[in-house]
């Protein structure tokens, strides 16, 4: 609320007036009956008397109202109330009712965005733990089966520690990302700005998850033949993440015989927008607002048949924020969904 005032003197120049026309007339009926009417002693008389009052009344009523102030700022108890003595106090009663009025309504949004906050830390550290306690509890039982005496099968030695090597690997991907986000939250994380072809990162990201693809039998492809490259301006590598995280979800969330489709489409003059689609599960409308959150669930049931940290689409939310782009999302149950976002084109 510490502003520096517009200084209104339209409550001391009309008091004043009232004053002085109220006093001189009084004087010249005085001077009138008892001496002789002086119309200059008059006028100077008037003109001093309004001088006078204007500046003890702009005086008085800046310390009337700066006292009171300073009062409710000390009742508050959530402003410093020494800082008002570095601007001055305006005498305009509306502009300092909407003054107040606007704090009030920022200090009523602080308090519920700290409760939603609060809310948020709940879930994410009970999200954390249960992420956490998965992994270590499979490695612990898989352990704890070997040297309870299934070691000395070879069999079920080599499956077990397989599969304990998988947690510890799980376990990791997990601590990797939210490393990661941690540091893209703090400002931590220097992205390499480069000029790259989006097309050419696409079909290098369709090479990596090929296999993936093919296992589910999902058909990978670009909307139309891109015969020219589109280059933009963006950490290449990042962006890669980027693009492998939105295309092995809709490969994991797609359907069978499916399809991932990625488009590229120029958006405004230095703009361009990345749209990957499938025709898969898709969402129901309430779970999009929350989607970006770091272990997020749709299933609350908790189990993660797909695998993953849980973190992947928090960490692309952050990366393309961070080059200070958006991203979107839509989506309709039953009918796919679409991921998009949007990237600096290169002029």
């Amino acid at each position: 609320m510490q502003e520096k005032f517009k200084r209104s003197y339209r409550f001391a120049i009309q008091t004043s007036l009232y004053i002085t026309i109220i006093i001189t007339l009084l004087m010249g009926v005085f001077l009138y009956y008892f001496f002789d009417l002086d119309v200059l002693m008059i006028s100077g008389f008037a003109l001093c008397c309004y001088i006078f009052s204007f500046f003890v009344i702009q005086f008085r009523v800046e310390r009337f109202i700066y006292k009171r102030v300073k009062k409710i700022y000390d009742d508050l108890t959530l402003l410093e109330s020494t800082n008002l003595t570095s601007g001055p106090i305006t005498t305009d009663m509306t502009t300092l009712t909407a003054e107040i009025d606007k704090f009030a309504r920022n200090k009523k949004l602080e308090i519920e965005t700290l409760k939603d906050r609060e809310q948020y830390r709940k879930e994410f550290l009970g999200n954390v733990s249960h992420e956490l306690k998965t992994p270590l509890f499979t490695i612990q039982g898989y352990i704890l089966t070997l040297l309870d005496g299934a070691m000395n099968d070879e069999d079920i030695r080599e499956k077990y520690l397989k599969r304990a090597s998988e947690g510890v690997e799980r376990l990791g991907y997990i601590v990797n990302d939210l490393d990661m986000i941690t540091k893209l939250e703090v400002g931590n994380l220097i992205l390499k700005v480069e000029e790259f072809d989006i097309v050419e990162l696409v079909k290098t990201v369709f090479g990596m998850v090929e296999m993936r693809a093919n296992k589910k039998e999902i058909t990978l492809t670009f909307d139309t033949y891109y015969s020219k490259p589109i280059m933009v301006k963006a950490d290449r590598e990042r962006i890669q993440q980027v693009l492998a995280n939105l295309i092995i979800n809709s490969i994991k969330y797609g359907s069978k015989n499916g399809t991932t489709e990625v488009s590229i489409e120029n958006l405004i003059k230095n703009k361009v927008i990345v749209r990957v689609t499938d025709n898969g599960e898709g969402l129901e409308t309430e779970h999009l607002p929350r989607l970006f959150e770091r272990f997020y669930r749709v299933d609350k049931s908790g189990s993660r048949k797909e695998g993953g940290s849980g973190l992947g689409l928090s960490i692309v939310k952050h990366i393309i924020e961070a080059h200070n782009e958006k991203i979107y999302v839509e989506s309709e149950q039953d009918v796919g969904s679409e991921f998009s976002f949007t990237l600096e084109k290169v002029k």
